[in-house]
């Protein structure tokens, strides 16, 4: 009896892997398509879009999908993979929402060039949504599951998961496992753990006033933004891994007339040994101070996500495992980038990042995918989750 079981267990395995080692072709087409649909963090009608092409694929292998509309944000994308009903979960997640605004796709729609696909989010992360589909697929067409497993798309990760955050926490609470699509490392290896982010935003009130007739009576809102951007840089500390930066800078209205009003955003990224409250409080003060008499600054909005809790290793090697026996090896390792990874991290569910397909240079004009790794890392999600105890 134990035989025969191993037995329908190896050819079950065997199944999922030739399944999936046909459909490179197929996982570049739904990769082409949904490139070339916009769809910033905050576009509704793409991120839905993105959606809809997802969800078609999914049902037309038997998937059930459903959308959970996001009012300002687009819609999350939950699926459930016919098997098992019983026990907990086994969670793909990925994000639909790219950095890139309407237009992006008409000045440069996805192409290929030697072996690297290029375009809007074709990296970070539509590639691994793609990845996740068809790792979903597999199992609803070939079986072997242990355990049931769900999707999750989410529609604002790259604004900091404003909307989505407790939604995320509360869905994948209790789960087995995560395994979530950012792209893997030009190295191919997978993030085991990742810094946090804050997104800050401020302002600055002055005082106008003619810059030439009567200078002395205007009170610069661009002279104190730029003593608090020193200020708040200042506070990058290699030792403790924090980094601030000020990547967004607006003010003023004509040359000739003293600044009245100035805004800026800020990054700040950290590790998970950082007391983020306290880092908050430094840079309210920054910011809150008179750095130039008769100014005033406040923050106005704050967005942040939570670092990544280092991947216990046992789930490491699983992956690990899976791997070598597909003829590839990866390790794990730590990026400054946050992710809502750090979010399924946090509320204790085990969380493996970067198993979506090999990308390079995320969120600039050069971001690619390394085609040719499609199918062997989906090949490698797949056994982890076959063999996942």
């Amino acid at each position: 009896m134990h035989d025969t079981l191993e037995q329908s267990r190896v050819q079950q395995r065997a199944r999922l892997l030739d399944w999936l080692g046909g459909q490179q072709q197929a996982m570049q087409d739904l990769l082409h398509r949904i490139v070339d649909i916009d769809s910033g963090s905050r576009d509704e009608a793409g991120i839905l879009a993105v959606a809809q092409a997802l969800r078609e694929r999914l049902e037309a292998a038997g998937v059930a999908v459903r959308f959970e509309d996001v009012p300002g944000y687009g819609v999350l994308l939950h699926a459930d993979v016919p098997g098992p009903g019983e026990g907990a979960p086994i969670y793909l997640m990925g994000h639909m929402d790219t950095v890139f605004p309407a237009g992006t796709v008409a000045r440069r729609p996805f192409r290929v060039e030697e072996g690297r696909a290029y375009g809007p989010g074709v990296a970070d992360m539509k590639s691994g949504l793609v990845l996740n589909v068809f790792v979903a697929e597999a199992f609803a067409r070939c079986g072997g599951l242990g355990a049931p497993l769900k999707l999750f798309f989410s529609c604002d990760e790259e604004i900091g998961s404003p909307a989505t955050r407790q939604t995320i926490m509360d869905t994948v609470r209790g789960a087995r496992a995560v395994f979530n699509a950012e792209p893997g490392r030009v190295s191919g290896n997978l993030v085991t753990s990742r810094k946090g982010s804050m997104a800050v935003e401020f302002e600055v009130q002055g005082v106008a006033a003619h810059a030439g007739i009567n200078h002395a009576a205007g009170a610069s809102a661009l002279e104190a933004m730029a003593r608090k951007l020193l200020a708040l840089h200042a506070l990058t500390d290699p030792a403790t891994g924090t980094t601030t930066n000020v990547g967004v800078l607006q003010g003023g209205i004509v040359p000739n007339m003293v600044a009245p009003h100035a805004k800026a955003e800020l990054d700040v990224r950290y590790t998970a040994q950082t007391d983020p409250d306290a880092l908050m409080e430094r840079i309210r003060a920054i910011v809150e101070e008179e750095s130039v008499p008769r100014t005033q600054g406040r923050v106005t909005a704050v967005r942040r996500t939570l670092p990544m809790a280092p991947t216990p290793d046992a789930l490491l090697q699983l992956y690990r495992r899976g791997a070598q026996s597909l003829g590839f090896d990866v390790q794990g390792e730590f990026t400054g980038g946050a992710a809502d990874s750090g979010l399924t991290a946090s509320v204790g569910v085990p969380t493996l990042c970067a198993t979506g397909p090999v990308g390079g240079h995320p969120h600039t004009e050069r971001e690619y995918c390394e085609l040719a790794t499609f199918v062997p890392r989906a090949q490698a999600v797949a056994l982890a989750i076959f063999d996942h105890p």
